[in-house]
């Protein structure tokens, strides 16, 4: 058996927490000889709601679990951990404008990412989930500046899920016949699902999924209206957030993470934008296609974006600039 690695769930007595702490446990994020310290943070009023939690994974009897620890501490959190999944943010309220929210959850945020930079090991991969994900991830990265900046990302795997299940039903195969669709920029209504580039397996024959699905008007109106606004119409359904399907994109997430991407394929993730090729403003968390290898990500280079293509890039990351402007009056001092 390996080392026990010890990974950080935030948000924990919440209901996304709740169905990926299983699919963690029982091995299908890190592997299945992969010993864990399971640590559970929440604020103090949900203790006891984190407290049942904790007496499930015990009585789940799973082997990998060495020790569970659940608390309201920050410095109790963040000690020594490998892996930090940060789910836990404040949730726009009705009424809440979208800098009410900012200011909210940068201090969250630039708490948690000071804690990262106190107390975590250097080598600490961070997956940041909390919405406003994308610039929570900046304030989270730009707080612990002792953590390579290249250990933080942020959850577009939803979207990128979510438009492969749109081309998997929209042409009746599998959803694993749908390879390299591309989320582009902010996980909100302006990121661009892209297919230009993506490929569908159909009748054993592996196609295009421009030339497969043969309407323009679709892929460019209704497929990506789906995509960017299926959260809130799973909430207007539901009456509650998207829990299982972000479960499972945080599983997926940092198991690609951990094992890396298959030959020639790639996957969805928001990451520093630091000297990408495709001119968009550095210092931004922005969703990018990345290839995966020895727990390194690197952005698919010499993609052809089409015109189109460019303007919908554009327009996200016009909006992630917008919301780091909001959030920096937050970040004075660090």
């Amino acid at each position: 058996m390996a080392e026990p690695i010890k990974v950080l769930v935030t948000g924990a007595a919440g209901q996304i927490a709740y169905s990926l702490l299983y699919n963690i446990a029982k091995g299908d994020v890190f592997g299945k000889d992969q010993p864990l310290f399971l640590v559970l943070l929440d604020i103090a009023p949900m203790m006891p709601v984190l407290d049942g939690v904790v007496m499930e994974i015990r009585d789940c009897a799973l082997p990998l679990v060495q020790e569970v620890i659940a608390t309201d501490k920050e410095e109790v959190a963040f000690k020594d951990i490998d892996v930090a999944i940060l789910v836990g943010s404040m949730p726009r309220r009705e009424g809440m404008e979208r800098k009410d929210l900012l200011q909210a959850n940068s201090k969250i945020f630039k708490s948690q990412g000071n804690a990262l930079d106190r107390l975590a090991k250097k080598t600490v991969k961070v997956l940041v989930v909390g919405n406003p994900a994308n610039t929570n991830c900046l304030i989270a990265l730009k707080c612990a500046p002792s953590i390579p900046k290249e250990n933080f990302s942020c959850l577009t795997r939803l979207d990128h899920n979510r438009a492969k299940a749109q081309i998997a039903y929209k042409l009746g195969v599998s959803s694993n016949d749908v390879k390299n669709v591309i989320i582009w920029g902010n996980h909100s209504s302006t990121q661009y699902p892209d297919v230009s580039h993506a490929t569908v397996k159909v009748k054993e024959r592996k196609m295009n999924v421009i030339d497969a699905v043969k309407d323009d008007n679709w892929l460019k109106g209704e497929f990506i209206t789906t995509v960017q606004n299926r959260g809130a119409i799973v909430l207007k359904a539901r009456k509650l957030s998207s829990a299982m399907s972000a479960a499972k994109a945080i599983s997926d997430h940092l198991k690609d993470i951990w094992f890396g991407t298959p030959e020639g394929e790639w996957v969805s993730m928001g990451v520093i934008s630091d000297g990408n090729p495709y001119n968009i403003t550095s210092d931004l968390i922005y969703s990018f296609p990345v290839q995966i290898k020895n727990k390194t990500w690197n952005i698919v280079e010499c993609l052809k974006i089409s015109d189109f293509s460019c303007d919908m890039m554009k327009a996200t990351a016009k909006e992630l600039l917008e919301e780091r402007e909001t959030a920096s009056e937050f970040l004075s001092g660090v």
